[in-house]
């Protein structure tokens, strides 16, 4: 099982890597759907939604930021089971 702070990392990479491939099919829709907030949050907001190749070019690179997060922890992290202690009969057989 994941520590937490893994599973935290884990369902952050999934975040960006869900909300990149919805900037890269629905620029504008997505761009919208982020859209709340204070003033300055909503205007960069209506610039990316009047910039779809833009936005497009920056979905890209949050799908690709988060495929390397969550695989850079990939060789840090044991295996599934890693921590069970061996079986007596497996102890005999080597």
């Amino acid at each position: 099982m994941l520590q937490p702070s893994k599973q935290w990392k884990h369902f952050a990479a999934m975040l960006l890597i869900g909300d990149g491939v919805m900037a890269l099919i629905s620029p504008r829709w997505d761009a919208e759907a982020w859209a709340v907030g204070p003033a300055w949050w909503k205007k960069s907001m209506r610039w990316f939604r009047d910039s779809p190749g833009l936005t497009r070019m920056v979905a890209v690179a949050q799908i690709a930021g988060g495929i390397c997060w969550a695989l850079s922890s990939e060789s840090t992290e044991p295996e599934i089971g890693s921590d069970e202690k061996p079986r007596a009969d497996e102890l005999h057989a080597a």
